[in-house]
């Protein structure tokens, strides 16, 4: 600046009749302390006239218009005066200057405060639209050109401005959105600095926890007592549990994220705020969302609600890195708790469901044995039910690792062997579903003692075991059991198979003589026949109602059978059979063909009493 500007601006700043402590300040103050001051009161009047202009209680007009909507530019001059009126401000009270200044200053500063707490209010309730959860999320994860601080008021631009940088890389809304966020943190940054803070903070948790409590409303949260849920029967319950799992994941990664990605960004020049506000909007509405699961693990349990439970378990452990970062702070503590005591109250219930099912099993008192040794109701049931635990090994690993089986015993090697059992990542729960597998596997044993034919026991064992063997094969539990388990267990299907065989057809097979070709009388052979047809007719009857269900172990027990008894009876039968048609004329003594062996034995295993009769001849030529 010339000198001649200087000494203008100089003199013109001192008054021509100075108080006694207007001359005792001014002598204290340097060329360049009177040049500020004289700047600092350009600068009030620079913002008085756009202050007052738009001071709420100046005119009608006033009241309802908006700075924000009417004139982006003007506003960005409103923010910008209100900075260097502080600026003023700051000047005179450093100096202990002119305090009719000052107060003027002050003056001017509550009505812009008035001013832009109305533009705050008036931008978040009449944009919620654009300020709902989902457009804030989608708008942090997508193109975005906010800026990291408006702060710089020189880096405010225009609605026009942004949407031309954008181009077509956002959507209408999300451009207007992007204003209105920028508009927000804007104000709320001009209000801290100014020491306005706590105003512009109340306005905020008043709009944004409603629309918080909205939102969780409409997801179908409800702020429920153990008392009701005890009163509740099941289904109503599952219910419930099948609308909170679909509002968790929405609650979570938009609804409070939104919350918080919004809190973040709104009051980035404060942390204090950006806690104490978000705390404030947030932690009682996701008290209430994450507490639901605890009142559930609190309810009666029985095992078939294990599943709802899993479920519950699961959405919590697999939001808990957002959960983490969502409610950070120290006043959100008591969120994390909770969502951390839900888990510990859920895998605790999972526990003990988990011993009442197997306590079930042990204690299962039906005595009626299945008709025709088939598949026990319990093998289904078991078996069932430990599939679908499957679909939750990986979290219940979690829940069942520091839990040892409660067994006098320690499980039989035999039981299961495989090299990388221990080694597996979910050994826990493999253990688990082999403890209870077992248990069952005992059970079935004690259940086979309720025939009183030897041989149809064998073939249940061999009948449900197979289930059991089928069900772990197509399965998961093939890789939690290990291949060397389901070896072992299709072995003693076969062992027991091989002792109905042998418990059931040993008469049959006895019946013929050890060495079919060897030369015998015709007496002998007679009584062979005789033998042989009231063994095998017996055996059939008995046998026609008995059933195995899986096709293949069917074939397998049927072609075993046919390998055991037709070559020994196809020999005798080619030397012998003609013998009695032609010398005694006795063809009853010839009631089965080869051939007709194996017709008979097909009518086995279907509980059907069998398509033919043995009390007809067959003449079948070999």
């Amino acid at each position: 600046m010339p000198r001649k500007g200087m000494r203008s601006i100089f003199f013109s700043s001192m008054p021509s009749s100075p108080s006694h402590s207007t001359t005792s300040s001014l002598s204290l103050l340097t060329p360049s302390d009177i040049i500020s001051e004289s700047i600092m009161e350009q600068n009030i009047e620079i913002a008085e006239s756009i202050i007052t202009k738009w001071e709420v209680e100046a005119s009608d007009y006033c009241k309802v218009a908006s700075l924000f909507s009417e004139d982006r530019r003007e506003a960005k001059e409103f923010v910008k005066s209100v900075k260097d009126l502080q600026a003023a401000m700051q000047f005179f009270i450093s100096k202990n200057l002119s305090s009719d200044k000052l107060v003027r200053a002050h003056n001017l500063m509550g009505i812009a405060m008035k001013r832009l707490q109305k533009e705050f209010y008036q931008i978040l309730s009449t944009n919620r639209n654009y300020l709902d959860p989902e457009s804030v999320t989608s708008r942090s994860s997508g193109p975005s050109t906010a800026r990291t601080s408006t702060s710089d008021f020189e880096d405010y631009t225009s609605e026009d401005e942004i949407q031309n940088t954008a181009g077509s890389s956002i959507s209408d809304a999300e451009s207007v959105s992007e204003n209105v966020m920028s508009d927000l943190k804007l104000i709320a940054d001009c209000m801290i600095s100014s020491g306005y803070g706590k105003e512009c903070m109340k306005i905020y948790k008043l709009i944004r926890k409603s629309m918080i409590d909205e939102s969780l409303y409409y997801l179908g949260v409800e702020k429920l007592t153990s008392t009701q849920i005890h009163k509740m029967d099941w289904e109503v319950i599952d219910i419930k549990i099948k609308s909170w799992l679909d509002a968790v994941k929405i609650a979570v990664k938009t609804v409070f994220l939104g919350e918080r990605i919004l809190s973040d960004h709104v009051f980035s020049s404060s942390a204090g705020i950006i806690e104490s506000s978000f705390a404030e909007i947030a932690k009682e509405s996701a008290l209430t969302l994450f507490a639901f699961p605890e009142l559930v693990a609190k309810s009666k349990k029985s095992p078939e609600k294990i599943f709802r439970v899993l479920d519950l378990y699961e959405s919590i452990s697999d939001l808990w890195p957002e959960i983490e970062s969502i409610f950070s702070f120290e006043s959100t503590t008591a969120v994390r708790l909770q969502a951390i005591n839900s888990l510990v109250k859920l895998g605790e219930n999972v526990r003990a469901m988990l011993s009442d099912f197997e306590t079930a099993i042990q204690k299962d008192t039906s005595k009626s044995p299945v008709t025709g040794g088939g598949i026990h109701p319990l093998t289904r049931y078991v078996m069932n039910y430990v599939v679908f635990l499957t679909d939750y090994s990986g979290i219940l690993s979690d829940i069942v690792a520091d839990w040892p089986l409660s067994v006098q015993s320690p499980l039989p090697e035999s039981y299961f062997s495989s090299p990388s059992f221990d080694d597996s990542p979910t050994s826990s729960i493999s253990v688990r579903l082999a403890w209870i597998i077992l248990v069952l596997l005992c059970k079935l044993d004690a259940k086979a003692e309720l025939y009183k034919d030897v041989s149809l026991s064998y073939l249940f064992l061999a009948n449900n075991l197979n289930y059991v063997v089928s069900k772990v094969g197509t399965s998961n539990l093939r890789l939690l059991l290990g291949e060397d388990w389901l070896i072992n267990h299709e072995t003693k299907v076969r062992q027991y198979a091989a002792n109905y065989e042998r418990m059931g057809w040993s008469k049959v097979i006895s019946s013929s003589p050890e060495n079919p070709t060897a030369d015998i009388s015709p007496e002998a052979a007679k009584e062979c026949f005789k033998r042989f047809n009231s063994a095998f007719e017996e055996v059939y009857r008995k046998q026609t109602s008995w059933v195995v269900p899986d096709p293949k172990l069917r074939d397998e027990i049927k072609v075993s059978l046919a390998k055991k008894l037709v070559p020994s009876y196809l020999a005798f039968y080619d030397k012998y059979q003609m013998m009695f048609r032609r010398d005694l004329g006795d063809d009853s003594l010839v009631r089965f063909a080869p051939d007709d062996l194996g017709n008979y034995l097909s009518d086995l295993f279907h509980g059907t009493g069998g398509s033919g009769s043995t009390s007809s001849s067959s003449h079948s030529s070999n």
